[in-house]
């Protein structure tokens, strides 16, 4: 697996009302304790998780090229896609931002230190 996009953000609610909101919003094909993932196509693997952060949750996204064959061919498809990077954090945060609302809270996106250049 290579890693293409790690996000990160903060949700001021509690994991134990952030998880099922989710879990709603994502369609999971596996899932462990509060980490889940999808896979779709022939390279994609996205997976989300949320942690506890203090009083609040700690929601990570990663999107992963999984594929088997032409594995050399997911990054130049997707400059093809441009703004593929952009447009995964821009879905990110609308979903930051709208499971916050849900919980009549705030949440904001925060740097991630493996982010890929």
């Amino acid at each position: 697996m290579k890693l293409m996009v790690d996000l990160a953000g903060i949700i001021e609610a509690p994991v134990d009302e952030v998880w099922p909101l989710i879990q709603r919003a994502v369609p999971f094909t596996e899932q462990t304790g509060t980490t889940g993932a999808h896979q779709g196509g022939w390279w994609y693997r996205g997976e989300w998780s949320a942690q506890s952060h203090g009083d609040h949750t700690l929601v990570t996204h990663r999107v992963y090229n999984v594929a088997q064959t032409m594995r050399w061919g997911v990054p130049l498809a997707n400059r093809l896609f441009i703004g593929f990077a952009r447009n995964t954090r821009d879905r990110f945060q609308q979903r930051i931002t709208d499971m916050a609302r849900h919980l009549d809270t705030t949440g904001h996106l925060i740097d991630t230190p493996d982010a890929p250049n």
